[in-house]
């Protein structure tokens, strides 16, 4: 099986993030990681909408948008208008979940939910036919380049067992410490898509190492 690449745009070259997008459309990555961060769910602030717009002006790739904010249900309709394809928000910061998924659907957007390292699979269980992406992460968010927190493949196994359960088509994402020295295992676990910043992006040849986590599988 071949996994979806998803490269985390925040660690692009903010001076030259055109001609790093342009890297990424002609390279072998399907989906474009954008990680908008408030400073209040997440200890940091990266960019809201100019920047995404920036970036859509500039791709048809997809656009897999993660909502590290509070009150994301606010915001719905503006990052679809900017341009995401894919909006992912917080289990923890909404209080009701279905009715986000919901509001998301409605937007014409795939709806993500994101778990942090330490918020149990099991909580998505009553809503997971109504999720496209289980984004699952493997380090607290709010910064880029930290490592991988080993006890995340488990989630990915359990997340997987979840939604065949559930006979559900959602896909699995993983987000955080992601590099080709983990990348076969988490397939293995049944992941189906990679974030990697640092991995892709620290890289003297940022395409290549897309080609070889796309082909990571064991």
């Amino acid at each position: 099986m071949k996994v979806i690449v998803s490269p985390s745009v925040l660690s692009a070259d903010f001076g030259n993030l055109q001609r790093d997008v342009e890297m990424l459309n002609s390279s072998e990555a399907e989906w474009l990681h954008i990680d908008v961060m408030d400073g209040v769910f997440v200890p940091n602030i990266s960019f809201g909408f100019p920047v995404l717009n920036a970036i859509r002006r500039h791709t048809g790739k997809v656009c897999d948008v993660h909502l590290m904010i509070v009150e994301p249900q606010k915001y719905i309709k503006q990052f679809r208008d900017a341009g995401a394809d894919v909006i992912t928000i917080h289990y923890e910061a909404v209080t009701h979940l279905d009715s986000i998924l919901h509001e998301i659907k409605k937007s014409g957007a795939k709806a993500g939910v994101a778990i942090n390292p330490a918020t149990p699979v099991a909580v998505l269980k009553e809503v997971i036919h109504l999720i496209d992406v289980v984004l699952v992460m493997s380090v607290n968010p709010g910064f880029g380049g930290q490592k991988f927190i080993p006890y995340a493949t488990n989630k990915v196994r359990e997340c997987k067992s979840m939604i065949t359960a559930a006979g559900s088509a959602t896909l699995i994402e993983v987000d955080g410490g992601v590099g080709l020295s983990n990348a076969a295992e988490l397939i293995a676990a049944g992941a189906d898509v990679l974030v990697a910043g640092n991995a892709v992006f620290g890289t003297p040849d940022p395409a290549q190492t897309i080609h070889q986590l796309k082909n990571s599988a064991k």
